[in-house]
């Protein structure tokens, strides 16, 4: 059985099931930030592209980045440093600040090795293969997990982005204000950095919590 049968086959198996409990029941986060402090708490690979608002967000400025990563993948890439997840929860509070069409998106990262080898959920407005869809890149050009048909309703307005995981099942689960938006199944990478960001586009984030699962 090749990969991409495997994982389908994976999928299908638990799919229909919901993370553990304790994903789902937050308690309080390991992580918070409202970014008071601007990125004290934060690596980011190219803060040219990002600055510090006087209403207490943060924002992508640039649609150009001078970060380039060794293979095809986000540049615009912010991690939480001196914390890596496995099972657990990463919500925020983003607003996308410029309609660029179909590929108009915000991402999560999570499971980050280095930056050849991780997981991000690309939270696209049209979904395509490279576009509103989980993707993981492995020592090449990202690829998708999913084959997600639902965009990401996008305006001018802030929305929750939500990604619950668990690394024992594999299953991995975006959601919307709310909403299922996409979901996957991948066990390639375990435990790893977590993150927030875009592909190329421009958004302002409020605050980001990252929830460990107990086990």
């Amino acid at each position: 059985m090749n990969r991409q049968s495997l994982r389908f086959a994976l999928f299908c198996a638990v799919a229909a099931t919901p993370l553990t409990a304790a994903a789902q029941t937050d308690g309080e986060p390991v992580f918070s930030d409202s970014f008071e402090r601007g990125f004290a708490h934060w690596e980011v690979l190219d803060p040219e592209t990002w600055r510090v608002n006087d209403d207490g967000t943060v924002e992508i400025t640039a649609r150009d980045s001078d970060y380039k990563p060794p293979h095809r993948s986000p540049k615009h890439v912010a991690l939480v440093q001196g914390l890596t997840l496995a099972d657990g929860a990463i919500e925020l509070r983003v607003k996308s600040t410029k309609d660029t069409g179909g590929h108009r998106d915000c991402c999560v990262f999570f499971g980050w090795q280095d930056p050849a080898h991780f997981y991000y959920a690309h939270v696209g407005a049209k979904p395509d293969r490279h576009s509103g869809q989980i993707q993981i890149v492995d020592g090449a050009d990202r690829a998708k997990i999913t084959d997600n048909q639902n965009g990401a309703p996008w305006d001018d307005q802030w929305h929750t982005v939500r990604l619950e995981r668990d690394t024992q099942s594999g299953r991995i689960a975006v959601y919307f204000d709310g909403e299922l938006l996409m979901q996957a199944v991948d066990t390639t990478f375990g435990e790893g950095r977590v993150g927030v960001g875009s592909f190329d586009d421009l958004n302002a984030f409020d605050w980001v919590r990252v929830y460990e699962a107990s086990e």
